[in-house]
């Protein structure tokens, strides 16, 4: 599905669309799963006039989340956004995957003491044919569109991109923590650094996104879509940020690069390998971002483990879980390969 295709259902066939059966949770059911796990919605009462909205009139939201292919392979630290996409599509809403093509190029200056190493077009594009076959282990193919920013950022004039940066000043740019910390130490900061954010914010405007959803260090970027939006006469987008998750050492961000990561094309061998390194404390917040069970049910789980009720620990569940979700045997052939967790049937 394409994004011209999904506005062209909006506009004339939202009647006819027939929404997911947990479009018929309460609006208060909703909004329990949609805050789950989630750090900060700006804000919650424009949340809830958009789903009551949706759900009077029967049109899906436009959930966005956006990915720069700045590597070939996402890991479970990226899976919590798109775990949080899969609530918005259980509840019948419109997820609209992002791929970053343009915006992969300028680099993604967020966190960081000096200027990103441009990606070229070749690497943008090998690791954005990547991101499309591992996000389906994940969410339903048939229900999300994937879009690329390079469709109208790559068509904006040079006059168009001078009006866009006329609508944020240096002085706001500099209240971004990573900015200002570098304009203090008289670090450089490139001018395209500066247009990241602005980029970034245009895409809602282009997708006409109701909800985005970011990590916590993406807050300066998701808000900028939220103003951009207000000033196109569009109403402004609901932010979503979920948490950084804690890599495998329970301290870290996960991360490639520090060797802390699940990744999505690992083995199950490896899987079970890394699982089983986790701590107790750290596995139950892997439960609450990355399952699909409800807050009561990892209640439930978690006071039945600390019983000895459930043997061995739950951390072979979870290793279960989450091999079978991306695609590995299923679950009694998995208990086979590894006799640790023949148990947890």
């Amino acid at each position: 599905m394409t994004l011209s295709s999904l506005n062209s259902i909006d506009e004339h066939d939202a009647t006819n669309i027939e929404l997911d059966k947990n479009m018929n949770k309460s609006i208060e059911e909703q909004v329990e799963l949609i805050e789950r796990g989630a750090v900060d919605v700006i804000s919650r009462d424009d949340l809830i006039k958009k789903l009551e909205k949706s759900q009077k009139s029967g049109v899906p939201l436009r959930i966005k989340a956006g990915f720069d292919p700045t590597a070939p392979d996402l890991h479970l630290g990226h899976t919590v956004l798109i775990q949080k996409l899969k609530h918005f599509q259980d509840l019948g809403h419109n997820v609209m995957f992002l791929i970053g093509d343009f915006t992969g190029l300028i680099g993604d200056p967020t966190g960081k003491s000096e200027t990103r190493k441009p990606l070229t077009e070749e690497d943008v594009a090998r690791n954005a044919e990547t991101y499309k076959e591992q996000i389906f282990k994940i969410l339903d193919p048939e229900k999300t569109t994937i879009v690329f920013n390079s469709e109208w950022l790559g068509k904006m004039t040079s006059y168009e991109f001078v009006k866009l940066a006329s609508q944020l000043t240096v002085a706001r740019m500099l209240e971004r923590e990573d900015f200002r910390e570098r304009f203090e130490n008289q670090r450089p900061i490139s001018i395209h650094e500066f247009l990241y954010p602005l980029v970034q914010g245009y895409d809602s405007v282009a997708m006409e996104a109701d909800v985005e959803l970011g990590g916590t260090d993406q807050l300066f970027n998701v808000l900028m879509g939220r103003d951009l939006q207000r000033s196109a006469g569009q109403e402004p987008q609901v932010v979503i940020t979920m948490p950084l998750l804690e890599g495998l050492d329970g301290v870290n961000k996960m991360s490639k690069s520090l060797g802390n990561y699940i990744g999505i094309t690992d083995t199950a061998d490896d899987i079970y390998g890394k699982i089983l390194s986790v701590s107790d404390q750290l596995m139950w917040r892997y439960y609450d971002l990355l399952s699909d069970l409800s807050s009561s049910e990892i209640a439930s789980l978690k006071k039945d483990t600390e019983t000895g009720k459930i043997l061995p620990p739950a951390l072979c569940l979870f290793f279960l879980y989450t091999a079978e979700r991306l695609g590995y045997q299923q679950r009694y052939g998995l208990m086979h390969s590894y006799p640790p967790c023949r148990q947890a049937a």
